[in-house]
């Protein structure tokens, strides 16, 4: 059973310390293999993908057939069932709706001194997604990453779409015509990464590359940020759930089991005021796991990862909750808005009793991608900014020189770069000296 921890307790600082801190990251030392892969595909191009391809996903390719032929990605619609389209449809309007708004607006602004300054946003021109070919075809995660990428402006973007043993789920070619996927590759794995980080003669390089992926690429990802950009480095999924005894326990234990069931590395914590509803709740996340078809993942990940927190008042549970900073955060308390308030970190935040994290996942708005481990204390979830760069202007006038110019000089000067003061002073007909 998962941990039952009451914050009254004089153990319960150790016991949460451990908790949160406790790595769920499998662990393997890729790096090293990692970075062989990533040189052989620098070194080798395509002749590298494809070998790879061939070893690890058990398909023979050639150059010719790496990338989705545009009528396979469009017939795949007619192999997709109705109603999922249509789902699909209506989620990549909501979340190009939702990161439309995003969108930050130029500004230019001229001072007293009569100089001019300000800032431009302009989109990477090119992104690379990675979709994993994990234990679920989510192609959920094709919307949540490449709709912010087309709202924000990326004139080319690319999805890398693995296809073990040459299986390829027709949502999700359908999920990246919705989205307006330019380029559709079927290859996976550090060698994907390499290839959208270095180029090779069938796959122009990327600018960003964003999207999750196993260890291999999450490694891969490390290893070529600076040649391209990345959006993060996602760790196992997780879910906080702060709940009163007004809840029906059924459905905050079906939301504890929603990220259990992504992987046995899944975090599903629960903290409640009230140690009946705790108990109840344990038992109803038993009566479920009884019949989920995921059964044996969410029972791992919960039995592994997950835990109850019993505390004295509710609103002492924003500091744990500040402590945790987790990626989703479920506030199905009476009175959600003080609560929000008290909290600082967490990657989203789901607000009262009818708002399951599943709906985020989805169908919300906001891009599903969010940090993990705790990096919500530093970082944002995905948007319109992962894909947008911020360019300073500075526009300045001879008599703005002549304003802030002499300040300037002392500065460069008392820093002892003469050639920056010279810069200043020269057009300032300043002496030298």
């Amino acid at each position: 059973m998962s941990r039952l921890l009451f914050a009254a307790d004089a153990g319960f600082e150790t016991a949460f310390r451990a908790l949160i801190t406790a790595s769920r990251d499998e662990k393997s030392d890729v790096d090293g293999v990692v970075a062989a892969i990533l040189a052989d595909v620098k070194k080798r191009g395509d002749a590298a993908v494809l070998e790879y391809t061939a070893k690890w996903d058990r398909q023979v390719l050639t150059p010719a057939t790496m990338r989705f032929p545009a009528d396979e990605i469009r017939d795949a619609h007619k192999k997709c069932d109705a109603d999922t389209l249509k789902a699909l449809h209506i989620a990549a309007e909501r979340i190009a709706d939702y990161h439309r708004r995003q969108m930050p607006k130029d500004e230019m602004y001229r001072g007293a001194d009569g100089i001019s300054l300000g800032w431009r946003w302009t989109p990477v021109s090119s992104a690379g997604l990675y979709v994993p070919g994990g234990t679920a075809a989510l192609f959920s995660s094709v919307l949540m990453n490449a709709v912010p990428a087309k709202v924000a402006g990326v004139n080319r973007l690319v999805v890398t779409l693995p296809t073990p043993d040459g299986k390829t789920n027709p949502l999700m070619l359908a999920a990246c015509q919705i989205a307006g996927v330019d380029e559709v590759y079927r290859i996976g794995g550090a060698q994907a990464i390499g290839a959208l980080a270095y180029g090779t003669a069938i796959i122009p390089p990327v600018d960003k590359i964003v999207g999750p992926g196993n260890a291999y690429v999450a490694s891969a990802k490390k290893q070529v940020f600076g040649i391209v950009g990345i959006d993060m480095v996602a760790g196992p999924s997780e879910i906080l759930v702060v709940a009163d005894a007004g809840n029906d326990a059924s459905w905050i234990a079906a939301d504890l089991l929603s990220q259990a069931e992504h992987d046995v590395s899944s975090q599903s914590v629960l903290i409640t005021d009230s140690q009946d509803f705790a108990k109840r709740v344990l038992a109803a996340v038993e009566g479920h796991l009884k019949v989920l078809p995921r059964a044996d993942i969410a029972r791992a990940s919960w039995q592994k990862n997950g835990a109850v927190i019993v505390v004295p008042n509710l609103m002492s549970a924003a500091a744990l909750v500040d402590r945790i900073a987790p990626e989703h955060l479920e506030l199905a308390v009476a009175d959600p808005k003080p609560f929000m308030a008290a909290i600082h970190h967490a990657g989203a935040i789901f607000v009262g009793r009818h708002t399951p994290e599943a709906l985020g996942d989805y169908i919300a708005g906001p891009s599903h991608v969010l940090p993990t481990s705790g990096t919500a204390r530093f970082s944002s979830g995905l948007g319109v900014f992962d894909f947008l760069k911020r360019t300073s202007i500075v526009d300045c006038s001879a008599a703005g020189l002549s304003a802030i110019g002499p300040a300037a000089l002392a500065m460069a000067r008392a820093e002892e770069l003469a050639a920056h003061a010279l810069s200043v002073s020269i057009r300032l007909n300043m002496s030298r000296d």
